[in-house]
């Protein structure tokens, strides 16, 4: 088993690292076949249309992409939407309409792959004694985030090296590696009922449940298969039964949202200070290279990190970080200190969120939260990003990034509120039982 979760995990790091090296040459190649700025960000921008509306064209195939070799089929389609830019570089040209319909296949693609694929992770987790599935997920992550290092660099140095059109293969190559290993790994018929049925709605997991581990017991695990497609649950649904899911995924939509005032934000604060680029070089250096060392340590504590109070936290720093860069500017290492607060903090939280997914879930419900998470966090930072410019020349740079982590604040603190409330119901509506007095005990011996 713990040779398919490391499968699971090089993938995601092999193609991350393709899509990254990607990304660098694709903008320069558009521009260049084309003549026209607007088309360097249309696959990006057009990718953001499936994965924003997926929750609803994707749920009849969310119940199909139960093994790694659905995966693998889905990583195929993917491949082919990659390789219509280079394809047509290399024949008829590249226009507008290849970008955009590569756009759609490759975020189609995306939004299905990456719940499906973090859902078998914990799948497979749970089905073998390779560790906690909220481990293996923080593997990923960790995987994600080092690409986020290295390979943009990689990437501006093969484009002086080779050119840009050779590498708009890169990714190609990646996913068409990806899932030609994705096919032998195998998927998981759930053995337990909904893992939501075993907490109450809004309590905190507690137990082996809180670190991660199942309870006792073959009901508990799953049989290792080649996949059986299982009905569909609608998301609304997942996120009515478990109002602490809920109030975890909203907060990622909130913090997706808010992204571009520290993206597009701190650029733009700079123009305004005379230090263009400086302040965003800063800000990412800082927050990225945070989160790459937070992403080390917490496979080796997220099994006893409290969820819900974890996810709270983490994004109420984000936002105080948001807003205090404004106060920190122009000094370049002041930025690059409170960035690297907000996105120390960014790891936790995740592996948090995707923790309390895969305990309060399975199955079906599994991959409709993972959805859920997937649709408000990265739709929420690609609308974020296509209204943010408008926002910041209404506002300005400084105000837009003081309100937005404000407001990324008050929703953790109103999230805290909603999870109290919803523990005391909890806790209401589940009778205690008695404890009994020690004449009631049965004699030793004896049945009760």
């Amino acid at each position: 088993m713990r040779r398919h979760l490391q499968t699971l995990t090089a993938v995601t790091f092999v193609t991350w690292v393709g899509q990254r090296v990607t990304a660098v040459a694709l903008p320069l190649v558009a521009l260049a076949e084309t003549g026209d700025a607007w088309t360097t960000g249309l696959v990006g921008g057009m990718a953001g249309l499936p994965l924003l509306t997926s929750a609803w064209w994707g749920r009849r195939l969310r119940g199909r992409l139960v093994s790694g070799r659905a995966l693998a089929v889905v990583l195929l389609v993917q491949a082919g939407g990659l390789a219509l830019v280079p394809v047509a570089s290399a024949t008829v040209g590249v226009g507008a309409v290849v970008l955009s319909a590569s756009g759609l296949v490759t975020g189609a693609t995306g939004a299905l792959l990456a719940p499906a694929q973090r859902a078998l992770t914990a799948d497979l987790a749970e089905a073998g004694d390779a560790g906690s599935a909220a481990r293996w997920l923080s593997w990923q992550d960790l995987a994600h985030r080092v690409s986020m290092i290295f390979a943009p660099p990689l990437g501006a140095f093969l484009v002086g090296a080779w050119g840009a059109e050779p590498l708009l293969w890169c990714e190609t190559a990646a996913v068409l590696l990806g899932a030609a290993a994705m096919v032998a790994v195998p998927g998981v018929t759930a053995g337990r009922a909904a893992a939501g049925g075993a907490e109450p709605d809004g309590a905190e997991p507690h137990g082996a449940a809180a670190h991660g581990a199942e309870p006792d017991g073959a009901a508990a695990h799953g049989a290792v298969t080649e996949g059986t497609p299982t009905p569909d649950v609608p998301v609304r649904t997942v996120l009515r039964r478990h109002p602490d899911l809920a109030i975890g995924i909203a907060l990622a939509g909130v913090g997706g949202l808010a992204w571009f005032a520290f993206s597009l934000g701190l650029a733009l604060l700079g123009a305004e200070l005379d230090r263009p680029g400086e302040l965003v070089a800063a800000g990412m250096a800082g927050y990225g290279t945070a989160s790459v060392a937070m992403s080390f340590v917490v496979p080796l504590v997220v099994d006893r990190l409290p969820r819900t109070a974890t996810i709270v936290v983490s994004w109420a720093v984000l936002g105080v970080a948001f807003a205090l860069l404004p106060l920190a500017a122009p000094g370049l290492a002041a930025i690059a200190v409170v960035s690297a607060v907000g996105g120390a903090a960014m790891p936790l939280g995740i592996a948090a969120l995707n923790a309390l997914i895969s305990e309060r879930t399975a199955g079906a419900e599994r991959r409709a939260a993972f959805t859920a998470e997937t649709v408000l966090h990265s739709g929420g930072a690609s609308l974020g990003l296509l209204v943010g410019g408008a926002v910041i020349g209404w506002f300005g740079a400084g105000p837009t990034l003081v309100v937005a982590g404000l407001v990324q604040a008050l929703a953790a603190v109103v999230a805290a509120a909603l999870l109290r409330a919803a523990r005391r119901r909890a806790r209401t509506a589940t009778p205690l039982t008695p404890a009994r007095s020690p004449a009631s005990r049965p004699a030793p011996g004896t049945r009760p």
